[in-house]
């Protein structure tokens, strides 16, 4: 069968499509015909050797979907890499029916940014109805469906940030309330201006750093702000255990892998998330899906930001 491989560590120039021995599915395993596979940014840190231990040569790809033998269509994580082939084998406990309903591309969002942008307001912040949620970097994977689970939540009001106009205008046309920029500099003020000057409920940050302190300063009573992610790479900011006490506020943070080890947190929410894209309600953004042998070039549209929603591979 085809497949893309990395058989050295680097940027897009290290994956070749090669042709390998198709995969044997084990006890308590399904081989899957790939009919697309995602494409994240963080496959760009595995190929570069950077983003855990990888025995080369290895073939990358961790989220998949595709038919299985009795003829299911399924959605499923592949966290040992294989995804992008023609063939690859899923645990069958990790494999979700996805409705006919549902584009691949669609679908493949929801796995890895889909079950983020849930959790991190569902399981981490515990939304209740008519609160005002700030959604951070609000035009990315994650927070662009966070930005629609919030209202299926039942929040009163968003409040997006994003680093330019047109993806504060695309935060608008899903839903946010307001948009404002996302730097730190003077972030604390614009969202309290688009909220008439009152804090917030919850704040929802994967930018960290300044950004994170900021938007600490901005909770309301019982307020709550959950960290997923570091992508200013300023470092990890202290917190005050006294200056979260003055406002009962509270900090989590959320890391997708380990949470998947917990019944009831994988394919319940995903089957649920079907179900708002098949009815309308839940718009998953997806880009330009790319032939297996142009997966190079896939990877350098994500290096050098040229993409917006899920980025997929096609065998």
């Amino acid at each position: 069968m085809r497949a893309v491989q990395c058989d050295r560590f680097g940027g897009p120039e290290v994956l070749q499509l090669v042709d390998v021995p198709a995969p044997v599915a084990g006890d308590g395993q399904l081989l899957v015909d790939v009919s697309a596979a995602g494409v994240n940014f963080a496959d760009t840190s595995r190929i570069a050797g950077t983003y855990g231990p990888a025995l080369l040569p290895f073939i990358p790809g961790t989220e998949v979907v595709g038919r299985v033998a009795d003829g299911r269509r399924v959605l499923s994580t592949v966290f040992g890499g294989g995804g992008f082939a023609e063939q690859a084998v899923v645990d069958a406990a990790n494999a979700v029916t996805v409705l006919d309903e549902v584009g691949d591309a669609e679908a493949l969002a929801l796995l890895v940014q889909g079950l983020t942008a849930w959790h991190v307001l569902h399981t981490c912040a515990r939304i209740r109805p008519g609160e005002t949620v700030v959604v951070n970097a609000a035009a990315g994977g994650v927070g662009t469906l966070a930005v629609q689970l919030v209202r299926h939540f039942g929040a009163g009001r968003v409040i997006a940030t994003a680093s330019t106009q047109a993806k504060r205008d695309l935060a608008r046309t899903l839903g946010a309330d307001a948009a404002v920029a996302g730097d730190a500099d003077g972030y604390g003020q614009r969202v309290l201006d688009a909220n008439d000057g009152r804090p917030v409920d919850i704040v929802l940050d994967s930018i960290g750093g300044r950004v994170f302190t900021a938007g600490l300063g901005i909770l309301a009573q019982f307020g709550r702000m959950v960290t997923f992610g570091n992508a200013s790479r300023e470092g990890v900011p202290a917190v005050d255990p006294d200056a979260l006490a003055d406002r009962n506020a509270g900090v989590t943070s959320f890391w997708l892998r380990p949470a998947l080890t917990v019944p009831g947190t994988y394919a319940e929410p995903l089957t649920e998330m079907f179900g708002l894209v098949a009815t309308g309600a839940l718009k998953p953004l997806v880009a330009a899906a790319y032939p297996l042998e142009d997966a190079a070039r896939a990877f350098t549209d994500i290096l050098a930001r040229r993409t917006t929603g899920k980025v997929t591979l096609r065998p």
